[in-house]
């Protein structure tokens, strides 16, 4: 969905506030400015998709939002149970906003499992829709509720609103020649219509996608429809919903443009199809599925119109063994997976570091070690990024911080990748990749140019007058070598793992040439230009807080909660790993203490003691979710007073 918005952005508080108004005849509506919505249930429930349908009728509607799925581990884990809780959770507000939220303000919960696995985040007083079909008394016990909760007062410091979900859609469905099976699998679009009408939300987007998705199956489409008006009209007649609530558009939240709504994953994609045709080269992607970059895999391979070309490989290393070939043969080459594939892809990619060629490799991580945590969110593979391949073999890392910014993240990895004719690391994470947000599409103009000019002859005269071609033989600027495409006249060269000799590309086991190609690689690498580092202080603080990655809403939006409070405190966020900034040192200088939280155990700040000689605090967190706002702001006005 896209929608236009034509103010200048401005900053606004987080905080919620309600104004009461009551229209003649009509029940309440309470003016909000912003609102945070989890909805959870089995795997099977369908909760990532009315997630994902209020999401984007929120975008169509102006809000700026931003979203958290959370998906259960197992493929398909037996229903009912706390490990098959799936939730999708989504802030929506009229003004900026950075975070999908600390605490959910509402829970729809399909089942008992749904509402004991997700009860604890609630504040006291916040509203709490039931599916009352499912708690039976053997669904209870399944998750350890001896008692049923709707009944034992446990839920007393909540606005608990008792539904049968189920009830209503079989009955909604009655007309219907379903199955009652059949029938039960439309309350996820029940309770749809339920949350749009409470929200004032558009209905036209969500009965559009209903009939286009299941337009082979016509019946099901009209069932699906039914269930979701059969919802909203509930909301309407029923007195237990005496009040809704209304959200106005973020009309001063973004600058002019035309938005939509985009997850990180499908930014990233355009991004690379964007680079492939402002390089004017055709998009090679060499891929082995694997949670959560399976999605750009999928999203690329709809796009043969722009020269895109996919494949899906038997293994990791044959993916990026196929999309190196491709860079050799003159093609932006990328290769996507996430941490266990990148330990599986070392090798190749140390080849793509000797060869001296343009390789994107995508790494959208995920909790570790080993095959960790599919579904769930981290940043530990930096270091993997920064050292793990055999010898000295430096590669440019970058990390986008946010769903939009993907995008642009994914044109400066192929910036730098082009350019300086070396693979790049894009390190993205779960929490960017299935998170959304509003993204302004920007105009053909504004994208980099990025052309490149491929060797067309000989470029280097030997001593008796003869002209040849060394394919070692360095841009002065970029220390880039030339890119020889095959099958040009002329320009054969050798290919291959073993040790280049400068220049000319021939097998050298010469101490002295391997000392100076290991020190002109990483040269190469280190004189990259990267913008300098921006710093966000306004009052001259002592403590900075410096993050990289995914960790930019959370910290953003503690901060804005320390200096609402009066504190002060800088801010600085890093999109180049490596090379950092080069006034990265200087920055450090200016501060007492620096705070760094990351999802690790203290990557980045590793590397800032090491190369800096700053004692900088980490403040870590692993458990495979994003950082808190409250839990950060918390931490950082520790630091600030300690």
């Amino acid at each position: 969905m896209t929608s236009q918005v034509s103010s200048p952005a401005e900053q606004a508080d987080e905080t919620v506030v309600g104004e009461q108004r009551k229209a003649a005849g009509t029940k309440d509506v309470r003016r909000l400015d912003r609102v945070i919505i989890r909805f959870a249930g089995d795997s099977g429930d369908g909760m990532q998709l009315t997630g994902d349908r209020f999401t984007s009728e929120t975008a169509s509607f102006g809000n700026d939002l931003s979203t958290l799925p959370n998906f259960p581990a197992e493929i398909r884990a037996p229903a009912g149970t706390l490990p098959g809780v799936s939730s999708f959770q989504l802030h929506f507000a009229d003004h900026d906003i950075l975070t999908p939220g600390d605490a959910p303000n509402v829970l729809v919960a399909m089942n008992p499992a749904a509402l004991k696995a997700n009860i604890g985040d609630l504040p006291r007083g916040a509203e709490v829709i039931v599916n009352t079909d499912e708690f039976t008394k053997r669904a209870m016990q399944k998750v350890g509720y001896e008692t049923s909760p709707l009944e034992d007062g446990s839920l007393d410091g909540y606005q608990v609103h008792p539904v049968p979900l189920t009830t209503l859609t079989v009955e909604a469905l009655k007309e219907f020649d379903l199955t009652r099976k059949e029938a039960e699998r439309s309350k996820n679009m029940f309770a749809l219509g339920l949350l749009s009408w409470m929200y004032h939300r558009p209905t036209e987007g969500t009965e559009r996608f209903l009939k286009s998705k299941f337009a082979k199956k016509p019946d099901i489409a009209a069932a699906n429809l039914a269930a979701f008006r059969a919802g909203w009209n509930f909301g309407e007649t029923t007195e237990d919903f005496a009040v809704s609530y209304e959200v106005a558009p973020a009309a001063t939240a973004f600058p002019p443009g035309i938005y939509r709504n985009i997850s990180g994953n499908l930014a990233l994609s355009y991004g690379l199809i964007a680079a492939s045709r402002q390089a004017d080269l055709p998009l090679y992607l060499g891929s082995y599925p694997i949670t959560p970059a399976s999605d750009i895999l999928h999203e690329l391979s709809k796009h043969k119109n722009f020269g895109v070309r996919t494949f899906q490989a038997e293994d990791e290393i044959a993916g990026i063994g196929a999309a190196l070939g491709a860079a050799f043969g003159g093609s932006l080459a990328v290769t996507t997976t996430s941490g266990p594939g990148v330990a599986l892809k070392s090798e190749t990619i140390g080849l793509a570091v000797s060869l001296e060629l343009p390789l994107l490799i995508v790494d959208i991580q995920r909790g570790g070690p080993s095959t960790g945590l599919p579904t769930k969110t981290e940043q530990a593979d930096l270091l993997q990024a920064m050292y793990g391949r055999n010898g000295e073999a430096p590669v440019p890392v970058v990390a986008p911080r946010t769903p939009a910014d993907c995008f642009d993240a994914a044109l400066e990895a192929a910036r730098i990748a082009l350019t300086y004719r070396t693979p790049v690391f894009l390190l993205s994470d779960g929490y960017l990749a299935n998170g959304s947000e509003p993204w302004r599409i920007p105009d053909l103009e504004e994208l980099p140019d990025l052309r490149v000019q491929f060797a067309q002859g000989p470029n280097h005269t030997l001593d008796d007058g003869t002209e040849v071609f060394w394919p070692y033989k360095r841009d002065p600027q970029t220390l880039a070598r030339p890119w020889a495409i095959p099958g040009t006249p002329g320009l054969e060269h050798r290919i291959g793992g073993i040790e280049k000799e400068d220049g000319t590309g021939n097998i050298s086991y010469a101490p002295a040439n391997h000392d100076f190609m290991v020190r002109t690689r990483q040269a190469k690498v280190d004189g990259i230009e990267v913008p300098d580092l921006d710093v966000d202080d306004p009052n001259g603080a002592s403590t900075l807080v410096l993050g990289w990655g995914s960790t930019y809403g959370p910290i953003t939006a503690a901060v804005r909660r320390l200096r609402r409070a009066g504190e002060s405190i800088a801010q600085a966020h890093l999109r180049h790993l490596n090379p950092f900034p080069k006034n990265l040192g200087t920055v450090l200088e200016r501060y007492d203490k620096v705070v760094i939280p990351e999802m690790n155990l203290g990557q980045l700040a590793t590397l800032i003691r090491a190369k800096y000689l700053v004692d900088a605090h980490s403040y870590t967190q692993v458990n495979g979710m994003p950082f808190k706002a409250e839990q950060l702001a918390t931490a950082l006005k520790e630091a600030i007073d300690g």
